[in-house]
């Protein structure tokens, strides 16, 4: 028959595959690093100082205005 070793041919593929598997997971944990040290140089989009705007907690909104009387969570 002659010689028809697969295990030389499977090695470097699976030399290869590993290689660009590495190479992606390398590439991706930089791109999320990057991505976190920007969002918290941006203080994760929180505007804070003397010029703040938008989004801001207002609590007279969320104020339990309707429990007519209940305290303890317990209503008669």
């Amino acid at each position: 028959m002659g010689e028809l070793d697969p295990r030389p041919v499977a090695q470097a593929t699976a030399e290869q595959t590993f290689g660009d598997f590495m190479k992606w997971t390398k590439w991706t944990v930089y791109g999320s690093l990057a991505f976190f040290l920007a969002v918290t140089s941006c203080n994760f989009g929180v505007e804070t100082g003397e010029a703040k705007t938008g989004s801001q907690y207002d609590g007279s909104v969320y104020a339990p205005s309707n429990l007519n009387g209940c305290k303890n969570f317990k209503c008669p």
